[in-house]
C-alpha cells in the first residue's frame, strides 16, 4: 500500500491550492479516505473525509465552505481543493486510508498514511 501526496506549496492568504493523493497497492474504490493535517507544535486534526463512491463528503467546521474533497476511483486519486486559505491552515497535510469507524460521531481509525505535503499560508 502506498499513498503519495502532492500539490502543497506556499500561498498568500486568500489563495488556493489543490492537493492530490495517489494511491496504489490496494483497491482504492473499496475504502473511505480522509485528509488529516498537523500544524507545527499541534496534534493531528481531521480535515475532511469521503466515502468509497464519493457521494458522501464530510468536513471539519474549520474548513467547511472553503475546502472540497473529491476522488477519482478510475485514477486511484484523492483530492482536496483548498480555497480562501488562511494562515491558520498552515500545516502538513496527509491523506489516510480509513480502516474502520464512523463519520457521525467522528471516530475513525486509519491503517495507512502518506508522507504528507506542506501547505504554508503567509503574506
Amino acid at each position: 500500500v502506498q499513498l503519495v501526496e502532492s500539490g502543497g506549496g506556499m500561498v498568500q492568504p486568500g489563495g488556493s491550492l489543490r492537493l492530490s493523493c495517489a494511491a496504489s497497492g490496494f483497491t482504492f474504490s473499496s475504502y473511505d479516505m480522509s485528509w488529516v493535517r498537523q500544524a507545527p507544535g499541534k496534534g493531528p486534526e481531521w480535515v475532511s473525509g469521503i466515502n468509497t463512491g464519493g457521494g458522501s463528503t464530510y468536513y471539519a467546521d474549520s474548513v467547511k465552505g472553503r475546502f472540497t474533497i473529491s476522488r477519482d476511483n478510475a485514477k486511484n486519486t484523492l483530492y482536496l481543493q483548498l480555497n480562501s486559505l488562511k494562515p491558520e491552515d498552515t500545516a502538513l497535510y496527509y491523506c489516510a486510508r480509513v480502516s474502520r469507524g464512523t463519520w457521525y460521531p467522528l471516530d475513525l481509525r486509519y491503517d495507512y498514511w502518506g508522507q504528507g505535503t506542506q501547505v504554508t499560508v503567509s503574506s
